[in-house]
């Protein structure tokens, strides 16, 4: 088999190309672990919710209820004020 000479400018931009992939795969490598963790979060909190009473339950549905009604409220105050000229 004959034996490939490549040139400098060649062996750099393989240089470069290989370290660009090893970065993209450490970053993807990175990135799985972060949605790891937040899973693992998202799960701890869904099973405290579920053994919590009844009440407790409910709360964040109530809170998200009396956060939309604000800010309907005002919404609707805005929209009755003159517009200033």
């Amino acid at each position: 088999m004959r034996i490939r000479h490549r040139s400098k400018k060649r062996r750099a931009l393989d240089a470069v190309g290989t370290y660009l992939k090893f970065k993209a795969i450490s970053k993807a490598a990175r990135g799985a672990g972060k949605a790891a963790k937040g899973f693992a979060a998202y799960k701890a909190t869904k099973g405290v919710a579920k053994k919590a009473p009844t009440p407790v339950k409910a709360l964040p549905v109530v809170a998200g209820v009396g956060v939309a009604g604000a800010v309907a409220a005002r919404k609707r105050r805005q929209d009755k004020e003159p517009a200033a000229a």
